[in-house]
């Protein structure tokens, strides 16, 4: 077993750190905060953070195989032109809802953009039950809802052999696993895959490794855990020095560093004094392990 290292490489107290990317040709972490309503880009090789403030609430950002990125923002899906801080919708959903805002989202290995909805909060992880949603962006611009009834839409990966949809409404407090169809990007047969231990706190973003197995960061549970779907059971976890951790992705030259986002949203002093990097971004070495490249949106 090699020693695993953690590292607070971004030290920056980010409200709701999340959605982080890895970008393989800059060598570049891609993430956002999604109070401050801004994007970000973080150069591993000079430390320098960029920040483009997109005015909404941006649940995710996505890379697209043109160029540029794809948000969900607000209630809606855009694009940002990063050179010149532009952003342009797409297309937007919940209309009936003037009280939601865009959460996780990700690229599936076809191209599409999966990403979704949730109430805002009126504090931390609490929320109006039921009102979000789960959409896939396709790359013609047309949209599709998958279900709705949605308390905190969040993490969410595919199989690598693309035969399973992975998903989390954070407060059903657990892993849920679809059966999935990359030719149509529909997904059906829902099933609970894992369900959170006592202290685990609430099941937020996730990843996949190169394995096959899921890398979920447990908010207000100071950890990332390992779960074998096979299984169902949890195989590893990685504790970290802040209680709120929101997301993990693989990075670095050859995907076997993870990055995991962090919150520090309503936190007190008397808290934020005990943990000084709450809100940073930290760099796990030594899992012994490889993520997957991330896809990018073909629209």
């Amino acid at each position: 077993m090699s020693s695993i290292k953690i590292e607070c490489v971004v030290d920056e107290r980010n409200k709701i750190g999340e959605s982080p990317v890895w970008e393989e040709k800059e060598g570049t972490l891609l993430y956002v905060d999604i109070q401050e309503k801004q994007v970000k880009r973080w150069d591993a090789a000079s430390g320098h953070v960029q920040t483009v403030n997109v005015g909404a609430h941006v649940g995710s950002v996505v890379p697209r195989k043109s160029g540029g990125y794809i948000l969900a923002l607000g209630t809606r899906f855009a694009f940002l032109d990063w050179e010149k801080k532009k952003v342009t919708d797409i297309i937007s959903v919940d209309q009936d809802k003037a009280n939601n805002r865009f959460n996780d989202g990700k690229v599936d290995p076809a191209g599409r953009f999966f990403a979704g909805t949730m109430s805002m909060e009126i504090r931390p992880a609490e929320v109006e039950r039921h009102q979000g949603s789960l959409y896939t962006l396709h790359a013609d611009h047309s949209v599709v809802k998958h279900f709705d009834q949605v308390d905190i839409s969040n993490g969410l990966d595919w199989s690598p052999d693309h035969k399973h949809f992975y998903y989390v409404d954070s407060l059903s407090y657990r892993v849920d696993v679809f059966d999935y169809d990359i030719n149509s990007g529909s997904i059906c047969n829902r099933r609970v895959l894992y369900k959170m231990e006592e202290d685990e706190g609430i099941p937020d973003g996730m990843t996949i490794d190169s394995e096959g197995k899921l890398w979920l960061a447990c908010y207000n549970g100071g950890r990332v855990i390992r779960i074998d779907p096979e299984t169902g059971k949890r195989i590893q976890t990685v504790t970290l020095p802040v209680d709120k951790t929101t997301s993990c992705c693989f990075g670095g030259k050859d995907y076997s560093e993870m990055y995991v986002t962090s919150a520090c949203l309503g936190m007190d002093d008397k808290w934020m004094a005990k943990q000084p990097q709450a809100g940073g971004i930290f760099k796990i070495t030594g899992l012994g392990v490889k993520g997957i490249p991330p896809y990018a949106f073909a629209g």
